[in-house]
């Protein structure tokens, strides 16, 4: 295809083939880009002449794409993510902000979601300082009450409505349960909750929120708590007990998988039941519009939470 591809395709081709990826129907579609249907029936015929193949399939109102139009959606949505990118760095960067955010941040959702958020908060404003603090919820949210916190990040059981404190939903990422390699129930057949419940666990500490999910957890399987418990925030040293001690944790599943792609340890096939699989963050509502820094810090987070979903946990 060469140039002629290069030059006739537009972004409104792109939008269109992505919301249609997405929405299936050209009523939805119009709806959603606001245009007309037959407008956006002519840039899907206008692509298909570009490409010289068909992109979609038609089943009665329905469009579908074919193979060729969804790896173009695939590469489509990548280009307009790049753009929203290249629009925002250029909008941070001209903002202007400096000054400093803190954060407290529980451990299990730390390294997934702060890393990639700080590095493009920095390259955004590089004037700007973070300080971080991990702590479990209870801990950390009247901090945020009395302003010695900007901004909680925690995974949460049971949501709810707190005063004057805004909330964003982050990531939805599933809580599994894990044994170092050289476990006795590593290599088990028939893992039962009944049979994981008299191994040593390390857990949350007794007066978290994440605790009392546990505790719930255990009770729906028909079980007490486990009581022959190591209380530990630290992510370093629960991973270091999993290979010292015969003993069962409880990790965020990205984490856990890339352990287990070093051999470090096994994710056993016991249902957690969306265990504590919500990340969301907490800001005090009368801070956006006085705190730059902030403000910023969360559009980082919301980029760095869209470019955390696109990656396959594979």
């Amino acid at each position: 295809m060469g140039k002629g591809f290069q030059q006739g395709i537009t972004l409104r081709h792109l939008r269109a083939l992505v919301a249609l990826s997405d929405l299936k129907l050209v009523a939805r579609v119009s709806e959603a880009l606001g245009v007309t249907q037959p407008a956006v029936s002519k840039q899907i015929a206008e692509l298909e002449k570009i490409v010289g193949v068909p992109v979609v399939t038609r089943d009665r109102n329905r469009l579908n794409l074919t193979p060729i139009g969804v790896r173009l959606a695939d590469h489509a949505r990548q280009a307009l993510s790049q753009l929203d990118r290249a629009a925002f760095d250029i909008e941070a960067m001209t903002s202007g902000v400096s000054g400093s955010v803190s954060i407290g941040v529980v451990s299990s959702v730390a390294s997934t979601l702060l890393p990639g958020t700080i590095a493009l908060f920095k390259r955004s404003t590089p004037q700007a300082n973070v300080s971080v603090s991990e702590g479990h919820f209870i801990e950390l949210l009247p901090q945020l009450e009395a302003g010695a916190l900007d901004l909680v990040i925690a995974r949460i059981w049971q949501p709810q409505e707190l005063d004057g404190i805004d909330q964003m939903a982050l990531i939805s990422e599933p809580v599994v349960v894990v044994a170092g390699r050289n476990h006795p129930l590593a290599k088990a057949g028939d893992v039962t909750w009944a049979g994981a419940a008299s191994y040593p666990w390390i857990l949350p500490q007794p007066n978290s929120v994440a605790r009392q999910a546990v505790d719930a957890l255990f009770a729906a399987n028909g079980l007490p708590p486990p009581t022959n418990t190591i209380a530990s925030l630290s992510l370093a040293l629960n991973l270091e007990l999993l290979q010292t001690m015969p003993a069962l944790g409880f990790l965020p599943q990205r984490l856990a998988k890339a352990q287990a792609a070093r051999g470090e340890t096994v994710t056993l096939p016991l249902d957690t039941h969306d265990l504590l699989s919500e990340a969301r963050c907490y800001w005090r509502k009368d801070q956006i519009a006085r705190n730059a820094t902030l403000s910023l810090f969360l559009k980082c987070l919301q980029q760095t939470t869209e470019d955390v979903q696109t990656i396959p946990f594979s």
